[in-house]
Order: structure tokens, then C-alpha cells, then sequence
């Protein structure tokens, strides 16, 4: 029996997966800015935001698994069979303009993690990060997807520690960090800060790739038995990589607010790099620069493969992944060209993702609530509610910033 149990528990073990590749995307460069930009400027005040943007990650996430698992199908092709062909275009229009939208934000964030390292031009820096995510992209097909899910678990293992090493250093007052718990904004730029951190932790196309993961990762043809066992370890796989990168976003707030805090410059990576160095070392700052590279060059491949999936999905359409990579590097490169902040384009790239999420939520909530399509696993109330109250506040808050900035309002 012990032996039975032993031998369940590995291959359990060797279900999980998929959930830490969609999980990169919430540990991406845009987080970076938007986290430490938060915590530099206003403390701990945005910790909630974090918290709730993590619960609704973990549900949401499982959700698209399982439409995958149950199905067959990926969330895109569920919503690509059940429009029409110009409706077909235009969704995946939207879709690929938030996917460009995050592919900027990553090749930025690494081409800013080898300035600070070895001080090379910005463009420079994007053209090495998409060349170093094309090999990674080799890996990134059915027959080596579990190569590139390792890889991928290697650079969050990086991340980790990158982004987590200052607070060792000089921990935060539990005091401080519990009071920012307590929900509450200030003005109009809290509230383009809350879009920017909810876009970037819920992130659209994370939302489109997790059913694609699983499919490629599982196939498509699965008994029902077979179904309830891959549930189980994708509910344990979902919680296990959002709690991870959940801790990490919020480490990042909470060492900007501890370490940060009233310091000139920390509004931009390159200021708060800077005062890391001056506060804590230049060991964490190295140590800093270094988890940001990992996580420019794990989510812009990641980013590249959601791409994929979408046009795959919604317009039956397929090109190379390299040649997809080469084709999507070339905004990235033009902005960091242009001489435009870094740091203002990384937030602005996640409010953009944040007005995303309800096209990729709204239809994931339908179709797992749907028991024509989803059988004896469609979503129960408690779940159903719960991703109604998601879309409910995505939305609320994407109408607030709209008429905050529209108004002036602060």
C-alpha cells in the first residue's frame, strides 16, 4: 500500500508543470515597475491590490487548465469556433495587440537588466534578450515540453531568489506590511497604479496559453477517470506556481516600501537598482539585476508561445515561432530606440494588459459554466461567483482610471 501511495505521489509529481510556465508571465518585467513603483511612492498602501489580484490569478488560471483538461480545446479555439469569421479577426486583434503589449514590456525589462549588469545600450540589450528567447523558444513543442518547462522552472528558481534577496537583508515590519491589507486608494495615479498591477498579475494572454499547455502537455482525447486525476494535480500545480509568484510580486512592493521609500529616483528600475545598491550592496543589486534578466528572457519566450496559441486558435492560422519572435521583437526594439522611459513604458504596457483581461475572462467564465460543454466538470456555484466577482472589479476599476484621467481628476 505504501508502495502504491509512494509510486501516486510521484506521478502526481510528474503532472505538474504547465501552471509554472503560465506563471512566469506573472512574474515578468512589467511587474518589476509596477511593484516597485508602487511601493517607492506610497509605502504599503497597494498591498491589497496584490493580494486580490493573486486570489483571482489562482482561480482563474485553474480555470483556463481546466476548459483545456475537460474539453480538449484551448480557450481560443473555443471562442475562434463560435464566431464568425470577421468577429474571429477582430478578437484576435485585440488579443494580439495585449500579447504585443506584454512582449514590449519583457524585452524592455531585459534589455534594462543587462544596462545595469554590463552596461550596454538598451536596443543592444532587446536585440540579445529576443535572440537568447528564440533558442529557448526550440524547446517550446509538444515533443520537448517538458525540456522547456524545466528551463522555464530553472528561471523562476532565479527570479526567486533575485527579487527576494534584499528583504533578507533588511526585513519589513509585519505591522507595516498587515496595514497595507486594508483596501484603499489615493487619487488618480493609485488608481493607473492598481490597473497596471492587476494587468500585469492577471495577465490576458496567460489566461489564453494555460489551456494550450495542458492540451500539448496532456493531448486531447481523455477518459473521464483520466480527467479527475489531471484536475486534481492541476489544482495543486496552479496553487503551488501562483503562490510563488505571488510571494514574489508582493516581496517586490514590500522591499521598495521598506528600502525605498523617500528616495529620489526609485520611480524608475534604473533609480530603484540604484538605491538597492546604495541601501542594501551591490551584491543584492547584482543579485537584483540578475533576477530581472531571468525574468525578461523566461516571460518573452513564454509570451512568444501564448502568441502562438492565440493565432493558432482564433484565426487557424500558424507561423514558426522564430519567425513569430523576429516579427514581435521589432516594436520592442523601436521603443527602446525612441529613447522612451523604460520604466513609464513598462507601466503603461500593463494598464493596456489590464483592459484585456475581461476579453479573455468573460468568455473563459462562460464556457467552464457551460455542462453542455463542460459535462460532470462544469464549475460550481462558488467558483462561477467567484470569477463573476473578478470580471466585476477588472471592469469597475478599468472605468474608474478611464474617467479619472479623462476628467483630470486626482
Amino acid at each position: 500500500m505504501l508502495k502504491q501511495r509512494t509510486v501516486g505521489r510521484m506521478r502526481s509529481v510528474g503532472l505538474l508543470g504547465p501552471a509554472f510556465v503560465a506563471a512566469i508571465a506573472y512574474v515578468d518585467p512589467g511587474n518589476v515597475a509596477a511593484n516597485i513603483t508602487a511601493g517607492a511612492k506610497y509605502g504599503y498602501l497597494l498591498v491589497w491590490v496584490l493580494v486580490v489580484a493573486n486570489v483571482m490569478a489562482v482561480m482563474i488560471q485553474y480555470q483556463s487548465a481546466k476548459l483545456g483538461v475537460v474539453t480538449g480545446r484551448t480557450l481560443p479555439e473555443t471562442i475562434g469556433g463560435r464566431l464568425g469569421r470577421r468577429a474571429r479577426i477582430a478578437y484576435w486583434m485585440q488579443a494580439e495587440a495585449v500579447a504585443g503589449a506584454t512582449d514590449i514590456a519583457e524585452v524592455i525589462g531585459g534589455a534594462v537588466a543587462l544596462h545595469l549588469l554590463f552596461g550596454l545600450p538598451l536596443p543592444l540589450g532587446g536585440a540579445i534578450v529576443g535572440v537568447v528567447s528564440m533558442v529557448l523558444l526550440t524547446a517550446a513543442n509538444r515533443r520537448f515540453q517538458r525540456r522547456f518547462e524545466a528551463i522555464i522552472v530553472v528561471l523562476l528558481a532565479v527570479i526567486v531568489v533575485g527579487f527576494i534577496a534584499g528583504l533578507l537583508v533588511e526585513p519589513p515590519a509585519a505591522g507595516d506590511v498587515l496595514g497595507g491589507l486594508v483596501p484603499r486608494l489615493q487619487g488618480t495615479e493609485t488608481v493607473l497604479l492598481a490597473a497596471s498591477m492587476l494587468g500585469a498579475t492577471v495577465m490576458p494572454h496567460a489566461i489564453y496559453l494555460h489551456s494550450s499547455l495542458v492540451v500539448d502537455r496532456h493531448g486531447r482525447s481523455i477518459g473521464e477517470g483520466r480527467i479527475t486525476s489531471l484536475l486534481k494535480a492541476t489544482r495543486v500545480d496552479v496553487v503551488i506556481a501562483l503562490v510563488v509568484a505571488g510571494t514574489v510580486n508582493i516581496a517586490l512592493l514590500v522591499l521598495a516600501a521598506t528600502s525605498l521609500s523617500g528616495r529620489e529616483g526609485t520611480d524608475t528600475i534604473e533609480g530603484a537598482h540604484s538605491a538597492v545598491r546604495d541601501a542594501l550592496g551591490p551584491v543584492v543589486a547584482v543579485i537584483f539585476a540578475v533576477g530581472l534578466l531571468a525574468s525578461g528572457i523566461a516571460s518573452t519566450s513564454v509570451g512568444a508561445y501564448a502568441g502562438g496559441a492565440i493565432m493558432s486558435g482564433l484565426i487557424r492560422r500558424r507561423i514558426p515561432m522564430l519567425v513569430r519572435r523576429s516579427i514581435t521583437l521589432v516594436p520592442a526594439i523601436i521603443v527602446l530606440a525612441a529613447g522612451v522611459d523604460p520604466t513609464m513604458a513598462l507601466v503603461i504596457s500593463q494598464v493596456v494588459l489590464s483592459f484585456g483581461i475581461p476579453f479573455a475572462l468573460i468568455p473563459l467564465r462562460r464556457y467552464t459554466s457551460d455542462s453542455a460543454l463542460m459535462g460532470a466538470f462544469v464549475d460550481r456555484a462558488t467558483l462561477r461567483w467567484g470569477s463573476f466577482a473578478s470580471v466585476v472589479v477588472i471592469v469597475v476599476l478599468n472605468v474608474a482610471l478611464l474617467f479619472l484621467l479623462a476628467t483630470g481628476a486626482g
